[in-house]
């Protein structure tokens, strides 16, 4: 059974300050019998050391999955001259990329055998308080 962490969740999660960047933010459908194990493979103790090394290397600041019920929602920062398809097209050719994208595949309710950004749906802002 999972641990209610409401309590936790409510105490928010601490942003650095940080310099002018752009955000992304996309979702998908996860398997909801493999949420757990989707979950596991993310942990920072458990995600293949290659994965973040290559998000990096293709330009990525910081990247935040967070998951309700079988979605996953994810929240990419880049700087402002980032160009998406670019860094993805490289980012599929880092070490481990496709293998691990085969892997996670699995955990998600889409096509095998697609690429990171052929998965993941990318959402439009309607809000931002910071814009009023």
């Amino acid at each position: 059974m999972i641990e209610d962490c409401s309590e936790t969740l409510k105490e928010g999660y601490p942003r650095p300050p940080s310099e002018a960047r752009k955000r992304y933010c996309q979702f998908l459908q996860l398997n909801p019998e493999t949420i757990d194990d989707y979950k596991y493979w993310h942990d920072s103790h458990h995600i293949w050391k290659e994965i973040p090394e290559g998000i990096r290397r293709a330009g990525i600041l910081d990247m935040e999955i967070y998951q309700v019920k079988n979605m996953a929602f994810m929240i990419v920062e880049t700087p402002l001259d980032f160009d998406w398809d670019s860094a993805f097209g490289r980012l599929a050719t880092f070490e481990r990329q496709a293998e691990w994208e085969a892997f996670v595949g699995k955990f998600q309710n889409s096509e095998q055998g697609l690429r990171s950004e052929e998965k993941w749906q990318l959402v439009e802002r309607i809000f931002s308080l910071e814009e009023i």
